[in-house]
């Protein structure tokens, strides 16, 4: 019975050798290279008789381990072009499979679809319409898919991998955001920190889309308390700010208010009190707090300025007044204490006119002021000496004493007269007695 010849122009295959492999989708995560030995399966197109023959009819078969198959018919030439061409379909497998090893071996390719290719050839590889040595491809395949399967495995534990890196570091991230949020003041700072966050976040791949919304919730909550903190920071800091301007307004109203008072020392303690309250009622927004200093600077100063040229003028007119009561002294210095009343009268005298001077500075006043009371000194001693002179009571108690040393002095004599040594010394210490206050009671009238 005849076979049935191919469709008009071309070989008739057998079953298809398999799917092609499709482009690899980027991998997640780097994928490990396999070694995979360079393939011990000879390319069929350099002797397509050894592993097949054809009819003169143009069918084609396949020597294989359990025998001979037809594995197409071939038409469109002489049968050894059609052995040729299911030879060459055998070397398209050979170099299908050859290119997925060495993408396996590279890691230039996703395992899993190289996995999936090797499968796909392998299962087909009992039907192929190929002309080869279908048994070393078969099991070139099946050492492919090991290492596939491997390859599958090891890039799975990079994801994995991976996966737990970005999930840590997001979580780190997140710690660090809540952290800032609860506690940190440093407004700038941290929220440059926050910015830095998000920019890193967003480079941060490989995580499952429910911890990634988990982590993303954490972090968004943080910065969003973050910012009411800080909003309401500064909006406590504008209101401090406001009532600060408010104050030093009144400050400056009242330092303006003063700049032409001659209330020297008490205007003086008020500025100085103003100052301090300067510095507690905190600074407003910085246009307006230099505005108001500048204002506040200028009314002391003119209020001081006044009272510079007051007190230089002031200080010239009591230097002169110091020279002046310098003159008086050396006067006062001059006074002869021998006539105590006349003494009185001049130094009541200079005290006038000192009087009618006025004031020194400060510095002088305490030298002329010693001075003086110098001079009033020595003339009241002067007086109390002429007053012990002239005391009658002192006149009488030193002829009180020089009776009783004369009384003794007799009884003495008497005594020694009788022979009576014991009351002549008695008598004698009693006159020496009595003598010492006579001289104490003279001294005092004379003066010495």
């Amino acid at each position: 019975m005849p076979r049935p010849g191919p469709p008009a122009g071309g070989a008739r295959p057998g079953p298809p050798p398999g799917p092609r492999p499709t482009a690899a989708p980027a991998p997640v995560a780097e994928t490990p290279a396999v070694a995979v030995e360079p393939s011990p399966v000879p390319h069929a197109s350099t002797d397509p008789a050894r592993w097949g023959r054809f009819e003169p009819d143009g069918t084609i078969y396949l020597f294989a381990t359990e025998g001979e198959r037809v594995v197409g018919s071939f038409q469109a030439g002489t049968p050894e072009e059609g052995l040729a061409h299911f030879a060459r379909r055998f070397d398209d497998m050979l170099t299908e499979t050859e290119l997925l090893a060495a993408r396996l071996a590279t890691g230039g390719g996703d395992p899993k679809h190289a996995l999936t290719s090797a499968r796909a050839l392998r299962d087909g590889l009992a039907e192929a319409a190929v002309v080869g040595d279908v048994a070393a491809l078969g099991a070139r395949l099946d050492e492919l898919i090991v290492r596939a399967e491997e390859a599958v495995g090891a890039a799975r534990h990079a994801r994995d991998a991976q996966r737990s890196a970005a999930v840590a570091r997001k979580e780190a991230l997140a710690v660090e955001a809540e952290e800032m949020a609860a506690e940190s003041t440093q407004w700038k700072q941290a929220g440059d920190r926050f910015k830095a966050i998000l920019d890193e976040w967003r480079t941060i791949k490989g995580i499952d889309r429910k911890t990634d919304e988990a982590l993303w919730k954490r972090f968004s909550k943080a910065r969003e308390a973050f910012n009411r903190r800080r909003g309401s920071h500064f909006a406590d800091l504008d209101r401090q700010r406001a009532g600060a301007k408010t104050r030093k307004e009144e400050l400056v109203a009242e330092a303006e208010s003063l700049t032409e008072s001659e209330d020297w020392g008490p205007t003086a303690a008020r500025y100085r009190d103003l100052m301090t309250e300067w510095k507690a009622a905190g600074r407003a927004q910085k246009d307006a707090d230099d505005s108001l200093w500048q204002r506040f600077r200028s009314a002391q100063d003119a209020f001081f300025a006044r009272r510079s040229a007051v007190f230089a003028e002031r200080d010239s007119e009591f230097a002169a007044n110091a020279e002046a009561k310098k003159a008086l002294l050396n006067e006062a210095e001059k006074i002869d204490t021998r006539d105590a009343d006349a003494a009185r009268a001049a130094l009541r005298d200079i005290q006038e006119r000192w009087e009618a001077i006025g004031k020194v500075p400060r510095d002088d006043i305490r030298p002329l002021e010693s001075r003086l009371r110098a001079v009033e000194e020595k003339v009241r001693d002067a007086a109390d000496r002429e007053w012990k002179r002239t005391d009658p009571e002192a006149e009488a108690r030193v002829a009180q004493f020089r009776d009783r040393v004369a009384q003794f002095e007799a009884q003495a004599e008497k005594a020694r007269a009788a022979g009576d040594a014991r009351r002549a010394e008695e008598a004698e210490r009693q006159a020496a007695t009595w003598r010492e206050w006579l001289e104490t009671a003279q001294q005092a009238v004379e003066g010495r």
